[in-house]
């Protein structure tokens, strides 16, 4: 069989690491996308993946970044979109700047990876594709209007897809992370020891396990989160 490509978009230290390490360790070949490639130096001498700079609010540096990809690697058979902009604020005292900018990256960017990845994923018959939600996903919180925008955006265009494309063998799924990740929030040995937050290895092994379902059981939502938070 030929090497599984993976791309994750919106690579940094947490989750996104954690999907790089352990798609490395299963054998597939991992490439990373980010704005700043350079802070992604250790990763990727640690797993062995490639690093290309994109911004994914960019429709013209995300065909770059695809097409790159082709060239190095390959078409990507697992996509996941992990990027974000958090704004927080009262609705009176939001930039309208900033508000946009969440957007374009949390959603926009959503769609234009996707598209990308649904044209070649189409071509080979296969592929999944793998949006990273949050709480602000399916609950709106008070002065975060702008991400839970985005989020539920994102949600919407994950939905359709799943919809629009598993019949043509992509598998697309939503993941809603409710609750804070521990290499995020997780400031002290105490937190790190307790189940206040997620594992963002274990997050990564649910991940992995979506791409792998048999599409006679395809999941299109996943709601992961500690067994102590409320919901």
């Amino acid at each position: 069989m030929e090497r599984e490509i993976a791309l994750i978009v919106g690579a940094g230290s947490g989750l996104s690491a954690a999907l790089a390490r352990l798609f490395a360790r299963e054998g597939l070949a991992v490439a990373l996308a980010a704005r700043n490639p350079g802070k992604l130096t250790a990763l990727t001498a640690e797993t062995g993946a490639v690093a290309f700079a994109c911004d994914t609010s960019v429709a013209e540096q995300v065909d770059r970044l695809f097409s790159d990809l082709d060239q190095r690697l390959g078409p990507p058979s697992l996509v996941v979109y992990n990027a974000g902009l958090r704004v927080r604020g009262p609705i009176e005292a939001l930039d309208p700047a900033e508000v946009q900018r969440a957007w374009l990256v949390g959603c926009f960017g959503g769609f234009l990876v996707a598209q990308q990845a649904a044209r070649r994923m189409l071509r080979a018959g296969r592929g999944t594709l793998i949006f990273t939600g949050a709480t602000a996903s399916v609950k709106g919180f008070p002065q975060s209007s702008a991400f839970a925008m985005g989020k539920f955006a994102l949600r919407g265009l994950a939905q359709s897809l799943a919809r629009e494309l598993a019949p043509k063998g992509v598998h697309v799924a939503h993941v809603v992370i409710d609750g804070g990740i521990a290499s995020s929030y997780a400031k002290t040995d105490q937190d790190r020891a307790s189940d206040r937050f997620l594992d963002p290895n274990a997050i990564a092994g649910e991940y992995l396990n979506l791409h792998r379902q048999h599409r006679s059981a395809w999941s299109w939502e996943l709601e992961l989160r500690p067994h102590t938070e409320n919901f």
